[in-house]
């Protein structure tokens, strides 16, 4: 039987992480008296990594100085704790078991900051032991570029093309075609189903048990 994978993107698609990244964002902004967002907003502002975070936070005219100052802030915000608040979603855990029993290889590729998105795997999916584990690095271009996607495919020996993607952006169904991997856009996590389709899903799920069904 042919092997087989699946890399997942973490926020929005693994863990439902809005909330916490929000929260202290604001705090940030706050600090420094500069204008803060309602929750929601933040769907809009996450998935390219903190830099695309704090741009989006920030004001169009905010200078380098004061971006700089918000994101080592945040980092520093951020990184006091694994917060609470952040969770799989439902269903997640479940199939995650399913695809450990059908002997999927399992990878996550995120455009969150490398060491986060070790400690929120090592925190929440340590059972799963989950090898192929990456958040951004300075070294590697980040998704939507499809070379960090590919060196994972190649660690599995898996061919791109039996390799599903699974996300909740743009920036992951992108990264899927340029991979010429199998996109899976998820419509539990932050972005509608126009914006996934019109980048490039091959599929659409509304729980996570539906991807087994897809993947099978």
């Amino acid at each position: 039987m042919k092997q087989k994978a699946v890399i997942f993107d973490l926020d929005g698609t693994l863990i439902d992480s809005l909330e916490d990244i929000a929260v202290c964002m604001n705090q940030v902004l706050k600090e420094l008296n500069l204008p803060y967002h309602k929750i929601e907003d933040y769907k809009y502002f996450v998935g390219g990594g903190i830099s695309v975070l704090v741009d989006n936070a920030l004001n169009k005219e905010t200078s380098q100085e004061i971006k700089d100052e918000v994101t080592a802030r945040f980092k520093v915000v951020y990184d006091q704790k694994l917060h609470k608040k952040t969770l799989p979603y439902e269903g997640i855990y479940e199939l995650l078991d399913e695809l450990k029993k059908l002997d999927f290889k399992i990878g996550i590729l995120s455009n969150k900051p490398h060491e986060f998105t070790l400690a929120y795997t090592k925190n929440l999916f340590s059972k799963y032991d989950i090898k192929e584990v990456h958040g951004q690095k300075e070294e590697v271009p980040k998704k939507p570029d499809p070379i960090a996607a590919i060196n994972i495919a190649k660690r599995f020996k898996v061919a791109c093309e039996d390799v599903y993607f699974v996300g909740d952006t743009m920036v992951d169904m992108q990264t899927a075609k340029n991979a010429k991997m199998n996109a899976i856009g998820v419509l539990w996590g932050f972005r509608d189903e126009e914006e996934l389709l019109s980048n490039g899903a091959d599929f659409l799920v509304k729980h996570p048990l539906d991807i087994l069904k897809i993947v099978n």
